[in-house]
């Protein structure tokens, strides 16, 4: 339902950046008001510079990790190589809690638990980015997803022996050196940036095809096993 709404506020507003309408002049507003909480760390709007956090002009469909000017974590560096970028979905997963999709981001935020709240931010950010109607693969405000990951799955401690044998399909592509050419280097990972990358695969938040289909078939501890023995290599 909530995703019907979202569409035909949408829909009936070609032009955003124009006068509001009474259709979505609420949502507009709620969502501006939702934007206090991110403003002493992010700019929007005309003239927004990076500041502690990236300015967030353009946010949709922007690659993670990617905003000229700005020094990003190493771990958002890697998710953006990785292939993560910012729709609606991985943006409401993102704000609900930003360590459970890119573990180790600089974003000391806790995260918004209010699935109306991150509704609302994401349709007052589009209005930043292109036509939101124009947007290529532009989709619905995502609904809440359920991408935390249990505390018991991160304190999981692999086993590094069974890791090595589990990753000889991993090496036909990742090399165990850490060369990187054109396919990114896991190798030295912290543990749980693994963990949490293989587990945003499988709830197909991280969007290469290939490693969702790799990451659907790794059990918890699999997962473990393999962060174990990456972390290992030098």
């Amino acid at each position: 339902m909530r995703i019907a709404v979202f569409l035909s506020t949408l829909l009936a507003s070609a032009a955003l950046c124009g006068s509001a309408s009474a259709d979505r002049g609420a949502d507009l507003a709620a969502g501006e008001k939702v934007f206090g909480k991110c403003k002493a760390c992010h700019q929007i709007g005309e003239g927004a510079k990076n500041r502690v956090g990236p300015q967030l002009n353009g946010v949709f469909g922007r690659r993670a990790g990617s905003e000229d000017g700005f020094k990003y974590s190493i771990s958002m560096a890697r998710a953006g190589d990785d292939g993560l970028k910012w729709t609606a979905e991985t943006l409401d997963a993102y704000i609900e809690n930003p360590k459970s999709l890119v573990s180790k981001t600089r974003m000391n935020f806790r995260g918004l638990d209010d699935a109306e709240d991150r509704t609302n931010l994401l349709i007052y950010l589009r209005t930043f980015s292109d036509d939101p109607a124009n947007l290529p693969g532009a989709e619905p405000t995502a609904q809440p997803s359920n991408h935390d990951l249990d505390p018991a799955i991160l304190a999981l401690e692999g086993d590094v022996e069974y890791g090595e044998y589990l990753a000889s399909e991993c090496l036909t592509c990742h090399q165990a050196d850490g060369s990187a050419d054109g396919i990114p280097s896991i190798t030295g990972w912290p543990d749980e940036d693994f963990a949490v990358a293989m587990h945003a695969y499988k709830r197909k938040l991280r969007p290469h095809p290939v490693m969702q289909m790799m990451a659907a078939r790794l059990s918890n501890e699999e997962i473990a096993a393999l962060a174990a023995y990456f972390k290992a290599l030098e």
